[in-house]
C-alpha cells in the first residue's frame, strides 16, 4: 500500500458522512433521497464550505465537512459519505429547520450531495460503501501507528491530520455498518482491534506505545512509576487478569472505584507527574525514573487543606511514609491516587473540602493498613473497606448518602422562599467537619447520626393558604 500523504485543505472545512448504498441482504441500492442531477464525466467539484455553517449546527457537523474537503481529490465517494452523514446529522437536529440559516444550508448541502453522487458511485474502489469508508479509514490508522513513534516537527501536523480524518471515518463507518446491518466477524474487525478504542489523552490500554506521545521521556517516568506495582500485598490475583497492572487497578479493586474515573484520574495524575518532572528534569534528559522531588511537590498541593485540618482538630494525619526511598515513592503515589479517585466521585461533596477530608483521612488509614498487613481480610482472601467491597461501593456507600442529605436539604429552599435558618447549605453541612464531633459519625459513617437527618420543611406556600382559610 503506498505512503499516505495528509494534504492540505484548499478550503478549511469538516463534515461528518451518513449514508449507505448497502441493504441488509449485500445488494446495492442508492440513498433514498438522493438524485444524481449530474451524469457528465467531466464534473469537477469544488470544495465545500464548511466555515459558513449556522450556529446550531456547527459544533456537530463541521469536523466532519472539513475531513470532507481534505480527502476529496484523493477519495471522492468517501468524502461525499461525509457530506452526506453531516446532512443527516444536521436535519436530525432540527427537522423543520427552524433554525436560522439552517433551511439555506441544507438546501446548498443537498444540491450538492445530488450532484456528487453519481460521479463519487462510479469512483468507488470496494462494493460497498461500508468497505470503502473503512479501506480509508484502515490506511490513515496504518499511517498513524508507523509513524507515531516519531517525535519530530516535521511530521507533527501530519499526524494531526491523520488523526482527525481517522476519527471522523471512524464515527461514519459505525453509522455506515448500523444502517446496512452488516455484523459479521469481517466487518467489524475495525471495531474490535485494540488500538481503535477510545482514549481521551494517553493510549495507556490500547496498542497505542507507538505513538509519539508515550516516546515522551517524562511520560515513560510517570508511567513507569504508576505501574511499580512491586512489594504491594495481594496483587498476584490481579495481574494475571490485566496486562498492564497498576496501582490505580490496586485501588480500584481494594475500595469499590468506578472504572471510568480510575482511567481518568490514573492519566490526570500521569499527565501531573511528567508535567513537574519535565520542569525539574534537565533539558534533553532521557531518564526513565521521576525526577527528585516530583512527588514531594504533588503531596504538599493535594494535602495542605488536610494536614492543616488534622492539626486544627489535634489528628494525626493517616499519612504515614517508610524511609526507604523506593517504598516511599510507591506510599506517596498511592496516596495521592487515593485522594484523586475519592475527589472524582465526590460531586456534589467537591464543595465540602473538610468533608472530603474526613472520608480521606478513613481511608487513607485503611490503606495504610493494607500495605503494613494490619488488616482483616474477606472469607474470600481479599480485602474489603470497611463501607463494604464490590464494584462502585465507594460511590453507593460513601458519596450517595451524603449527597443525599444535601439534596434533600436543598428541597427544603423552595427556591428562596423559606429562611435559612430551616436548612442546611454546603457550608452549613461542610462546618460540621470543622467540629471534633464530625468523628462520632464513624467509619463506616453511622446513617442514624443526627447529620444524616433531614427534618421536614412545609411548603410557605401552603402554610400561608391554610392561615387565609383560618
Amino acid at each position: 500500500m503506498a505512503e499516505i500523504v495528509v494534504v492540505e485543505p484548499s478550503i478549511a472545512s469538516t463534515s461528518r458522512g451518513y449514508g449507505s448504498n448497502q441493504n441488509n441482504n449485500g445488494t446495492n441500492t442508492k440513498p433514498l433521497y438522493m438524485k444524481s442531477i449530474t451524469s457528465g464525466r467531466d464534473y469537477v467539484p469544488e470544495p465545500f464550505d464548511s466555515e459558513k455553517l449556522p450556529v446550531t449546527l456547527r459544533s456537530e457537523i463541521q469536523r466532519f465537512l472539513r475531513v470532507a474537503n481534505l480527502i476529496d481529490a484523493q477519495e471522492p465517494r468517501v468524502a461525499c459519505l461525509c457530506r452526506f452523514h453531516a446532512f443527516v446529522v444536521a436535519h436530525d437536529l432540527d427537522r423543520n429547520s427552524s433554525g436560522r440559516g439552517v433551511r439555506q444550508f441544507k438546501t446548498a448541502l443537498l444540491q450538492r450531495l445530488e450532484q456528487d453522487e453519481e460521479v463519487t458511485y462510479r469512483k468507488r474502489k470496494e462494493k460497498s460503501d461500508v468497505r470503502e469508508v473503512r479501506r480509508v479509514y484502515r490506511e490513515y490508522k496504518d499511517y498513524i501507528i508507523k509513524h507515531g513513534g516519531e517525535s519530530t516537527l516535521e511530521n507533527r501536523d501530519a499526524l494531526i491530520k491523520a488523526g482527525a480524518i481517522a476519527a471522523v471515518l471512524y464515527e461514519v463507518s459505525n453509522t455506515l455498518t448500523k444502517a446496512a446491518g452488516t455484523q459479521s466477524q469481517g466487518d467489524n474487525d475495525v471495531n474490535r482491534r485494540p488500538e481503535f478504542y477510545d482514549f481521551n489523552i494517553l493510549p495507556l490500554d490500547h496498542g497505542g506505545v507507538h505513538q509519539a506521545i508515550m516516546q515522551l521521556p517524562e511520560i515513560k517516568a510517570a508511567i513507569w512509576a504508576v505501574r511499580n506495582v512491586e512489594g504491594i500485598p495481594f496483587v498476584e490475583e490481579f495481574t494475571n487478569q490485566k496486562p498492564h497492572f497498576d496501582l490505580f487497578d490496586w485501588l480500584q479493586n481494594s475500595f469499590g472505584f468506578q472504572k471510568g474515573n480510575v482511567a481518568n484520574q490514573r492519566e490526570h495524575l500521569i499527565l501531573l507527574l511528567a508535567n513537574i518532572h519535565i520542569r525539574r528534569s534537565n533539558k534533553g534528559a532521557t531518564t526513565s525514573k521521576l525526577a527528585d522531588g516530583v512527588l514531594d511537590d504533588l503531596m504538599k498541593r493535594f494535602f495542605k487543606n488536610y494536614t492543616e485540618w488534622c492539626k486544627f482538630l489535634e489528628k494525626k494525619n493517616s499519612i504515614s511514609l517508610p524511609f526507604a526511598n523506593p517504598e516511599a515513592q510507591q506510599y506517596k503515589l498511592l496516596y495521592i491516587g487515593l485522594y484523586l479517585l475519592i475527589w472524582g466521585e465526590a460531586a456534589n461533596l467537591r464543595f465540602m473540602p473538610e468533608c472530603l477530608a474526613y472520608i480521606f483521612h478513613h481511608m487513607a488509614y485503611d490503606l495504610h493498613s493494607m500495605l503494613m498487613g494490619a488488616t482483616i481480610l474477606s472469607s474470600d482472601g481479599r480485602f474489603k473497606p470497611a463501607y463494604g467491597g464490590g464494584p462502585e461501593s465507594f460511590l453507593n456507600d460513601v458519596v450517595t448518602p451524603i449527597y443525599e442529605v444535601i439534596r434533600e436539604e436543598a428541597k427544603k429552599n423552595q427556591n428562596g422562599m423559606t429562611d435559612h435558618s430551616t436548612w442546611r447549605n454546603y457550608d452549613d453541612l461542610n462546618e460540621f467537619f470543622w467540629s471534633p464531633d464530625c468523628f462520632q459519625l464513624g467509619w463506616p459513617m453511622d446513617k442514624e447520626h443526627d447529620f444524616f437527618y433531614v427534618n421536614s420543611c412545609e411548603d410557605p406556600k401552603r402554610k400561608n393558604k391554610k392561615q387565609t382559610k383560618r
